[in-house]
């Protein structure tokens, strides 16, 4: 998705990672064995998930301030459902947009 943002959008300023949850840690190598995605780590000192009410697989959409601007979880919305990722892509583009 976020080379198709940047190929289609390319003057929104859209960054598209993932960050793991603290105590996790066991499997960031595998989660970045062959992606391109930008993967960062939670810690103790630097927590996101219990601030920003994380549920595991939530997409937490930030607005250009970094404030919460919307959530959509790929537990029940498969990405690979073509709907569904319009849909997020949309939510993305809305908030990149404003």
């Amino acid at each position: 998705m976020q080379h198709e943002i940047d190929a289609t959008h390319p003057r929104r300023a859209v960054q598209i990672l993932g960050v793991n949850q603290v105590d996790e840690e066991a499997g960031n190598d595998l989660i970045c064995q062959g992606r391109t995605l930008p993967w960062l780590q939670e810690s103790a000192s630097h927590p996101v998930w219990t601030p920003w009410n994380v549920t595991w697989r939530d997409v937490v959409i930030l607005d250009p301030q970094n404030r919460r601007a919307g959530v959509y979880n790929l537990t029940p919305h498969d990405l690979a459902v073509q709907v569904n990722y319009d849909t997020l892509k949309a939510m993305i583009l809305r908030v990149a947009n404003q």
